[in-house]
């Protein structure tokens, strides 16, 4: 969990609301008393890689074949 200090917290916010919403703890101190902590309201939910789904994508037997609606459009 990391601590830092109301007056770097307001000039990096943005990074840190990058670091809470990547999992960290945060917690923003004044007076040497703890009065805030960033963490992500939910998990995000990030694109899984294409990768990943290559095994459920079903491609017909002619998928390279050009279509003849292109034919004239071919060199």
């Amino acid at each position: 969990m990391q601590k830092i200090n109301i007056d770097e917290a307001i000039q990096d916010l943005p990074a840190l609301i990058e670091a809470a919403i990547s999992g960290e703890e945060i917690l923003i101190v004044k007076d040497e008393q703890s009065i805030v902590k960033l963490t992500p309201i939910s998990p995000v939910k990030r694109l899984p890689l294409l990768e990943s789904a290559y095994d459920l994508i079903k491609r017909c037997e002619d998928h390279n074949k050009p279509s003849e609606d292109f034919k004239d459009f071919m060199l």
